[in-house]
C-alpha cells in the first residue's frame, strides 16, 4: 500500500514539473538557442526506491550533491538492476580528496562544480588514470558564484574565460558542457529578471565570443525548485529539481551532525544545509 501511494505521488509531482518545464521553455524568447531544458531529479536524502518510482516514470537525470550519498545510491543494488541508462549529475562541492571516490561512481554522466584551475587539472588526470585513454571525455561544467556569497562555491564571474579556455586546452579528457551557478535564495521576480542568471547569461556570451564556440554548445544549468521556471524562461538548459518531485527533507537537528555531513566548519555547514535545502 505505501508503496503504491509513493509511486503515485512521484508520479504525479513529476509530471507536473514536466509540464512546467516544457511550459516555460514556451515562453522562451526566440532569440534563445533553441536547447530543450533537461530536468534532473535532485534525490539527496531520499530512498533509492524512489529514485527507481521516478525512473520508471521515464526520468533519467539524477542529482547528488554529497560524495558519499552518491556512490552510496549510484552502487546499490536495487538501482543498478532497475535503472541501466540512469545518468548521475554531481551538483555540490567536490574536495580534492574525494575526486577519485567520484568518478568511480557508475553511469556518472556529469559534474557540474568545477570551480577552479586546479580541480579542473585533478579531475582530468584522475579519469585519464580511472578509466583509461579509451574512455568517453567526462562532461564536466564550471561553477560561478554570480551572487558573490562567501557562504557558496564557485569562481569569481572574471575568472570564467581563463578557466573554460584552461579546460579545454589542457583537459583532454573533460568535455566542457557550460556553465552552472545556484544564484542567490529568494531573490523576489518582481524586481526583474534575477541578475544571477543574467550574471550567467554574459559569461556565457563573453565565453563565445572569446573562445569562439557555438551559443548553442554552451549549457546554462540554473533554477531550483523555487525558480526553475524563471530560470528556463531567461535561457536555462539545466534544472535541479527536488523537493517538489521527492516531497520535503528531514535534516539533522544536531550541529554536530551537520558539520560532520557537510564537511566544512560549522557556520558554513548551517549556511550550506541552507543552500541546498531549497533544491
Amino acid at each position: 500500500m505505501w508503496k503504491a501511494a509513493m509511486s503515485e505521488e512521484v508520479r504525479k509531482a513529476l509530471q507536473s514539473v514536466i509540464e512546467r518545464v516544457n511550459q516555460a521553455a514556451a515562453r522562451r524568447p526566440k532569440t534563445l538557442p533553441a536547447v530543450p531544458p533537461r530536468l534532473v531529479a535532485v534525490s539527496k536524502t531520499k530512498p533509492p526506491e524512489m529514485v527507481v518510482e521516478a525512473y520508471r516514470q521515464g526520468q533519467r537525470n539524477f542529482g547528488e550533491n554529497y560524495v558519499n550519498e552518491l556512490v552510496d545510491k549510484a552502487s546499490d543494488p536495487l538501482i543498478l538492476e532497475s535503472c541501466p541508462e540512469i545518468k548521475w549529475h554531481f551538483i555540490g562541492h567536490l574536495q580534492k580528496k574525494n575526486v577519485n571516490k567520484l568518478l568511480a561512481v557508475p553511469n556518472l554522466f556529469l559534474m557540474e562544480t568545477i570551480d577552479s584551475v586546479n580541480l579542473a587539472d585533478k579531475v582530468n588526470s584522475s579519469w585519464q588514470r580511472l578509466r583509461g585513454a579509451g574512455t568517453q571525455r567526462l562532461k564536466v561544467m564550471v561553477q560561478i558564484n554570480t551572487s558573490g556569497e562567501q557562504s557558496k562555491h564557485g569562481l569569481p564571474p572574471e575568472e570564467t574565460v581563463n578557466t573554460v579556455k584552461h579546460i579545454l586546452s589542457h583537459c583532454s579528457a573533460l568535455h566542457f558542457s557550460g556553465l552552472m551557478t545556484i544564484g542567490r535564495y529568494g531573490y523576489d521576480l518582481t524586481l526583474g529578471p534575477n541578475p544571477d542568471f543574467q550574471m550567467l547569461l554574459s559569461r556565457r556570451q563573453e565565453v563565445c565570443e572569446s573562445l569562439k564556440l557555438p551559443l548553442e554548445d554552451v549549457e546554462l544549468s540554473m533554477g531550483m525548485s523555487t525558480d526553475f521556471e524563471h530560470a528556463i524562461e531567461v535561457g536555462s538548459t539545466n534544472v535541479r529539481v527536488g523537493s517538489i518531485i521527492f516531497g520535503n527533507r528531514e535534516y539533522p537537528n544536531s550541529a554536530s551532525t551537520c558539520e560532520q555531513i557537510c564537511g566544512c566548519c560549522l557556520n558554513e555547514a548551517l549556511q550550506r544545509c541552507l543552500v541546498w535545502s531549497w533544491i
